[in-house]
């Protein structure tokens, strides 16, 4: 109670000193601001207004990193603990850790968050039994889960969802999911569906490679669908639906703040190209890791101008491609001179992602087949290729390795994306 009025007492004097410039607006402001469409409102929004009532009477474990913000920018779990209206009582850390310090692959471990006092768990890579035990040692009765997501399947913050849920059936934890934009809409999924062989933290379940769903929208279908034979169970869970969000908007069209979701999506247009250049990542090319534009800033030392001349043959939508030269402070390449190509994002909501990737993949082949390979993280005669990770299967790989053409290798998934698609309908909750 000390921590909260101190909060409390620390948010009032903030509001003091932004009350004057407020109320200088001119007339002409004002109406301005009346004027603008309304803003979509996201779920930890509606939590807060109703006083958190849905977690009345519980101990409440909090699933973030630094997107769990209001559209004021101030922290929901800074909120939460300067609050006498919900009892929160630890924090659970992603891929990168709770304040998104760590790079790809890391996370922050335990700490005691010195703005809070809370706890903060780390549950990266972490699954089954040992994730159930830590919340069971956290103490808490309910977990809620806020994260921007980007709509790729690769993306690690949906699998931490989903063996969140899964350890909370195993440790009888309730499941409180705060809904929040897919930043690259909610359209017509894409790529291809994930075959359960190749399975791992950048892909749990059969689900497509751009799933066109929300988180909440995710944890209903994995609920139904996957959850009880992982689980034996379904999560006791509640989903905090968005106010004004349609499936058509892009995320600039929400009036919500971009608060990067990781160290290596810094903006909008990252997220827009993600879905496709993150495949780069199951080759021998820099993904751009180490620059001011990761993941579209993508290179190697053997690539030259011919490459940026043949994507722009392509004529894909949305996009417009550089020839660029780079060096990565770190990561894939570090400290040596890459050619490649900017990937210039000039009409977002018309980019297709995956064929952006399929054609990234399709030209390298073609262009450099002597230097160009795909990461094979096998042993001896065993090969593991890490691109099959990332499309789901070995589809992709062996179909480019054969010469087919970028159409025939999108047809490959059509009838499997198709099921998906038909499933992905009924967990479906905006227009």
């Amino acid at each position: 109670m000390r921590r909260r009025g101190v909060l409390a007492g620390l948010a009032g004097l903030v509001g003091l000193g932004t009350a004057q410039p407020v109320l200088a607006a001119t007339s002409r402001q004002s109406a301005g601001a009346r004027r603008r469409p309304r803003r979509v409102r996201v779920g930890i929004e509606k939590l807060a207004r109703d006083r958190y009532r849905l977690l009345r009477g519980q101990k409440v474990g909090v699933i973030t990193n630094p997107t769990g913000v209001l559209p004021d920018l101030r922290h929901e779990v800074d909120v939460m603990a300067a609050s006498d209206d919900v009892d929160i009582v630890a924090v659970f850390g992603p891929e990168h850790g709770f304040r998104g310090t760590a790079q790809a692959g890391n996370s922050e471990g335990f700490f005691i968050d010195p703005k809070t006092g809370l706890p903060v768990y780390d549950t990266f890579e972490k699954s089954g039994d040992e994730l159930a035990d830590i919340f069971t040692r956290a103490g808490v009765d309910a977990l809620v889960f806020d994260i921007q997501d980007v709509g790729a399947r690769f993306y690690t913050y949906i699998w931490t969802m989903f063996d969140s849920m899964v350890a909370a059936v195993l440790a009888g934890k309730r499941f409180v999911v705060l809904d929040r934009p897919n930043p690259i809409t909610g359209r017509a999924p894409s790529g291809p569906v994930l075959h359960p062989e190749y399975a791992t933290f950048v892909g749990r379940e059969a689900i497509c490679q751009v799933h066109g769903m929300t988180v909440g929208e995710l944890a209903l279908l994995f609920n139904a669908e996957f959850l009880p034979r992982h689980a034996g169970d379904h999560v006791d869970m509640a989903v905090v639906e968005m106010d004004g969000w349609r499936r058509s908007m892009s995320y600039e069209q929400t009036g919500l703040p971009w608060v990067l979701p990781s160290p290596n999506m810094p903006t909008l247009d990252t997220a827009w190209v993600y879905p496709g250049s993150c495949l780069l990542s199951g080759t021998n090319l820099s993904q751009g890791r180490g620059t001011t534009r990761p993941f579209q800033m993508v290179g190697a030392p053997y690539i030259d101008h011919r490459w940026a001349e043949a994507l722009t043959a392509l004529r894909l939508p949305g996009l417009q491609f550089r020839e660029a030269y780079f060096v990565p402070t770190f990561s894939t390449y570090k400290d040596m001179t890459c050619g490649g190509v900017d990937i210039v994002v000039v009409d977002g909501p018309s980019v297709d992602a995956v064929r952006l990737g399929i054609a990234l993949l399709w030209t390298l082949k073609h262009l450099y087949p002597d230097d160009f390979a795909w990461r094979d993280e096998g042993t001896g005669d065993v090969h593991q290729y890490w691109i099959d990770n990332l499309t789901g299967s070995a589809w992709v790989r062996t179909a480019i390795d054969a010469g087919a053409t970028i159409d025939e290798v999108i047809d490959g998934w059509r009838e499997e994306l198709a099921r998906f698609s038909k499933l992905r309908d009924q967990y479906l909750l905006y227009g």
